[in-house]
């Protein structure tokens, strides 16, 4: 895509053409933005399976036109089992199999709070019309993507033992090709299961039971009595107020404040120009030190040493800003943390907007596929420390670190704003490139998207903490980055999966909705 599409009736962005078109047509059908999100979120969970499934978490922003932005935390907390006795012997919690799949999943969960707030805004599609495009393409297949193929066959040591990964996911042992035809009969049957039973049969019905079973005999900490307890839940987004704009995010246990914390210090260093040393240069300073307040504060929140709130105040972010050298760069050994996921967009003809992220952690999570139900648990809790003295150990009933953290900007002219990324670490940074793009720097928002990016950090299995930049950079400004301190990688490809896959929505106060997908997706912009 090259041009930043529009409409007025509603659109859908999703980093698979098929999740924004069922997203699309359940606006066409009269619903509102949440209920595209669920379609789309359960579409995307078939047709993207190495991104994210409904084995894992997801965090929603909602903004209703002069309402408050409410933020859903759908985390599920590790198993009341999954203590660091369990894990005795092991310096780690396996990264695979069965014992990394030590927390509740609780997209299922977001789901249904997400339709409760929406409960008020008119009368609701049924659960039915909601999943159907899950189901009808769970039974009748799926065209295996280029990115699914590839990472299967990349982690495929890794995943080919996990218990049901090969069943599910493998073609007589081996990665499927790209462009075949994966059928995922037990996911459809689960699907259609809570259209039927509702999406709270997942934790605490018939099906809630069954998954809970087969995760004890695959040999999980999880139980029945860990799904029947978890709820998802509403809490107080957090936010950055910018010169013309608020930003909204996640609070703990997500990175959200990184991704706040980069747009506050990068506005402080007062660069007046876009794709320069000066914009590329301080968003990578401001990512380091946002990090490094990361790695000391975000966790449980139940166990957090500080407020988050307190960094995203402006007079803790001038003091921070003035701590970044302008023209070095500060060494950065730090390491990183790995995660892949998916985010999406919506926003309705009423101008509710909602800006959504699902994921399992490493791509297929924990690879394993529990029996008779096709769904494939993440490995969330493997953020988890087993030393007792981290800032992130392992606990039982405490929530996982996450990298997941959709963004949603409103703009003091009335423009809306949900956007994001998949990609660990670098989802506040990709975040922080869009968002300058467009709203500093002029840029039309799928330039924004599709302009050349830089990592920081690891993402899709990378171990390095190099600063990475696609091919597209002008030669110059990579020489000027280098002689400044930055260790920096020149990746092969113009257009990079390790930079993730990102997509953005922006509403105008006349009712204009633009949008815009990664190229480097298999996404695209749906819209009526």
């Amino acid at each position: 895509m090259i041009h930043t599409l529009k409409a007025l009736g509603g659109m859908q962005v999703a980093p698979h053409h098929l999740a924004a078109q069922a997203g699309r047509d359940v606006l066409r059908d009269g619903g509102n933005a949440v209920e595209a999100m669920v379609a789309a979120a359960a579409a995307i969970a078939v047709v993207y399976p190495h991104m994210n499934a409904i084995g894992g978490d997801g965090f929603w922003l909602i903004h209703e036109p002069g309402k408050p932005v409410v933020a859903i935390d759908a985390c599920g907390p590790s198993a009341a089992l999954a203590s660091r006795d369990f894990y005795a012997g092991l310096n780690a919690i396996p990264s695979r199999g069965p014992t990394a799949a030590l927390t509740v999943a609780g997209t299922i969960g977001g789901w249904a709070k997400a339709l409760e707030v929406a409960a008020p805004w008119g009368t609701a599609l049924p659960l039915s019309r909601l999943l159907a495009d899950g189901i009808r393409h769970a039974q009748n297949g799926i065209a295996v993507s280029t990115s699914q193929s590839a990472l299967t066959k990349q982690k495929l040591d890794g995943l080919k033992d996990a218990p049901g990964f090969a069943h599910t996911f493998l073609v007589n042992g081996q990665p499927p090709e790209p462009g075949h035809v994966l059928k995922q009969p037990a996911l459809a049957r689960t699907l259609t299961s809570l259209a039927e039973r509702g999406l709270d049969d997942f934790y605490r019905g018939e099906l809630g039971a069954r998954i809970g079973a087969a995760l004890e005999r695959a040999g999980s900490p999880l139980r029945a009595s860990d799904l029947a307890a978890y709820r998802a839940q509403l809490v107080e987004p957090l936010a950055v107020r910018l010169d013309d704009s608020t930003v909204y995010n996640l609070p703990p246990p997500t990175q959200g404040l990184a991704a706040l914390m980069i747009l506050g210090l990068f506005e402080r260093l007062g660069v007046s120009e876009g794709e320069g040393f000066a914009h590329i240069h301080g968003l990578v300073e401001a990512t380091k030190r946002a990090f490094r307040v990361r790695e000391r504060v975000v966790t449980d929140p139940g166990r957090l040493p500080a407020d988050p709130r307190g960094f995203l105040q402006p007079g803790s972010l001038s003091t921070l800003a003035a701590s970044i050298d302008r023209q070095r760069a500060l060494p950065w050994p730090d390491p990183a943390a790995p995660g892949d996921t998916i985010w999406m967009g919506a926003i309705d003809a009423q101008g509710r907007a909602v800006s959504f992220i699902q994921s399992v952690y490493w791509e297929f999570g924990s690879g394993t596929v529990l029996e008779d139900t096709g769904i494939c648990w993440q490995n969330r809790g493997t953020s988890f420390s087993l030393d007792p003295k981290a800032l992130n150990t392992l606990e039982p009933g405490r929530k996982p670190f996450h990298t997941l953290n959709p963004s949603l900007a409103v703009f003091d002219d009335g423009r809306v704003m949900p956007y994001g990324t998949m990609g660990g670490e670098g989802q506040p940074q990709t975040q922080a490139a869009v968002f300058t793009r467009y709203a500093r720097f002029g840029q039309p928002l799928q330039q924004a998207v599709s302009a050349p990016r830089w990592l920081l950090g690891r993402t899709w299995g990378d171990e390095s903490t190099t600063l990475k930049l696609e091919s597209r950079f002008d030669p110059a400004l990579v020489d000027a980055l280098r002689e400044a301190g930055h260790a920096v990688d020149v990746l092969p490809e113009a257009f990079s999966d390790t930079m993730g896959h990102a997509g953005a929505l922006v509403r105008h106060p006349n009712g204009v909705i633009e949008g815009a997908a990664d190229p480097r997706s298999d996404g695209s912009v749906a819209a009526l």
